[in-house]
């Protein structure tokens, strides 16, 4: 063991200026609206693209009761016509008009194929627009297009250890007066609406609740214990992928599962910036290619981007403080007390490099170096 060793190795960056890149790209090739050098908002749209419609098969033979040949002779419609739900698409009168049947439309769409062989009609729903938004306040840098935008800004930076719901934006504010502060139910008011709450220490089960019935935009808090979560969610929740639960607003835990105060450091980096615009999103990944909740409050400072390192990325060594990002002992803060030189085995039996945490109730514990990030101040 060295005390000298190190490792680089991801964290949590907070941060009260630096700069900002986020890439927003089309899932398919689409068209970007906005060009390089143009100053955009949370909700510019970026750029547009379309869905491809889904096909529906109406089994125009049988709905008749005539022979699959024989459909041509009854459509009301060809190949090419648009149409409207309860548009009709064949009728069929016999025995002097004492047997009628006609076959509708499902959907609006348009005529895609005729199959003579089954007597069937292939219809296809509009093609669904996609907008792309630019979900930071900027400057468009970079344009690819039909693909991408690239935005930059001076912000303010928090990322939590794990999040839930998407990309939102509203004005902080703060409904506690410390980062060790119980956010209770009774704490969040109705001017709260629209706005990214900021708590303290813990969230209960009653104020999940009482914000998503107010109608904030986000919440960030220091912890939130996970029996409450899970009810609050309405199932079991895993920490490998997360930020699309539909759960009316954004939460953000800066710390991890059960009451643990906000870091001093995030917690002023909100009090700094109350009634700022920002953007929320809750999307973590902790596996390969991590991806972590974070909160951006653009700002008007001048910056130049090449003279910041890169956030949330430092040397691990001999006292640094981090987070350990894997079961069992997720969530836990401790201090590195030694990064042993040589490979050791874990429970699959895999050589891997390990880091000795001392966790804040005294424990010292042995983790892969991989499940641990530094908590970037």
């Amino acid at each position: 063991m060295s005390e000298e060793s190190f490792a680089y190795t991801p964290g949590l960056a907070v941060t009260s200026l630096t700069y900002v890149r986020r890439e927003r790209s089309l899932p398919i090739k689409g068209e970007i609206l906005v060009s390089k050098g143009q100053e955009v908002d949370f909700d510019t749209i970026v750029g547009r693209c379309y869905l491809e419609g889904q096909p529906f098969i109406v089994k125009v033979a049988e709905l008749l009761g005539v022979e699959p040949e024989e459909v041509h002779r009854y459509l009301k419609v060809r190949v090419g016509d648009r149409v409207s739900r309860g548009g009709v698409l064949a009728s069929y009168t016999a025995f002097l008009g004492l047997i009628k049947r006609g076959v509708e439309s499902p959907v609006d769409g348009v005529v895609e194929a005729f199959n003579e062989l089954t007597g069937h009609l292939t219809i296809r729903t509009p093609p669904r627009p996609i907008e792309l938004r630019a979900y930071i306040g900027g400057i468009v840098e970079r344009v690819i297009p039909g693909e991408s935008v690239v935005i930059g800004t001076p912000a303010a930076f928090v990322q939590g250890i794990i999040g839930f719901g998407g990309e939102r934006h509203g004005k902080i504010e703060l409904a506690v007066s410390s980062n060790r502060d119980v956010l209770e139910a009774k704490d969040i008011e109705e001017y709260h609406a629209g706005k990214i709450v900021i708590g303290g220490s813990l969230a209960t089960y009653e104020t999940l609740e009482k914000a998503k019935r107010v109608g904030v935009v986000g919440l960030v808090v220091g912890g939130v214990k996970i029996t409450d979560l899970e009810r609050f969610l309405g199932y079991r929740i895993g920490v490998a992928i997360t930020g699309r639960e539909d759960i009316g607003f954004t939460l953000i835990l800066t710390e991890g599962f059960g009451k643990l105060p906000m870091s001093e450091k995030a917690f002023s980096v909100f009090e700094e910036h109350q009634n700022f615009e920002a953007a929320i999103n809750g999307a973590t990944q902790v596996r390969a290619g991590v991806i972590r909740p974070e909160v951006i409050i653009p700002k008007k400072e001048k910056v130049v981007p090449e003279s910041l390192g890169p956030l949330g990325e430092g040397r691990m060594k001999i006292d640094s403080i981090v987070r350990i990002i894997r079961y069992p002992y997720f969530g836990e803060i401790g201090t590195v007390v030694e990064l042993p030189v040589e490979l050791r085995k874990i429970e699959t039996e895999s050589p891997v490099r390990v880091v000795k945490v001392r966790l804040q109730d005294g424990r010292v514990v042995t983790v892969p170096r991989a499940n641990v990030e530094i908590i970037s101040e």
